[in-house]
């Protein structure tokens, strides 16, 4: 299962959960909108602290953009087995 850390507001965000629900990727949604404690956790693992963020145990594959890239390669089932 993959870790996503994201905000309510964000476009990149909603465009990321709709990809994984539609390869009916499993993940749990860490909202760090208004919880600055999450944000820092953020910063900890990936020394980022824009959204949205994908991981899979404590590797970070990105934003939206890697993630999308890595599906358009058929490398993403790969990144998440891993």
């Amino acid at each position: 299962m993959l870790d996503i850390y994201t905000k309510d507001y964000c476009i990149y965000c909603k465009k990321l959960k709709r990809l994984l629900d539609e390869l009916k990727i499993e993940y749990k949604d860490h909202d760090i909108t208004a919880t600055p404690d999450k944000i820092e956790e953020l910063h900890e693992k990936s020394g980022m602290m824009t959204v949205p963020q994908v991981f899979v145990g404590e590797k970070c594959l990105g934003g939206y953009s890697d993630v999308e890239k890595l599906h358009q390669e058929g490398k993403l089932m790969d990144e998440i087995k891993n």
